[in-house]
């Protein structure tokens, strides 16, 4: 099991622009093939500064994911770059489990 904690800052007062796309991916990303978590988290101390919290089977999920064509609603992910201020921080993990994933390792 992998995570990914992802910290992305929108440019000056767009924050709320860039949780709502971040919350649309997670929508679609909900049932996909193994993703266990996909949170959205904006900063309470600075709101254009939004945090992506993942969890997935392995890294072939994440990669699966990634490649899978956006809904013809969107976002698809130049939209969402198009939002940011710099670059996003990527810190790469292994979860080793916690309360919301299964207590026995089997995903």
């Amino acid at each position: 099991m992998i995570g990914r904690l992802m910290t992305m800052t929108a440019h000056p007062g767009r924050g709320g622009e860039l949780a709502a796309a971040l919350l649309r991916v997670a929508e679609r990303l909900r049932g996909f093939p193994g993703s266990e978590i996909y949170l959205i988290s904006q900063d309470a101390a600075d709101p254009d500064t939004v945090h992506v919290t993942e969890v997935w089977q392995d890294d072939a999920s994440a990669q699966a994911a990634l490649a899978a064509p956006p809904p013809a609603d969107g976002p698809d992910p130049a939209d969402v770059l198009a939002l940011l201020s710099s670059p996003p921080h990527r810190t790469d993990l292994t979860v080793l489990g916690g309360v919301g994933l299964p207590a026995d390792g089997r995903f």
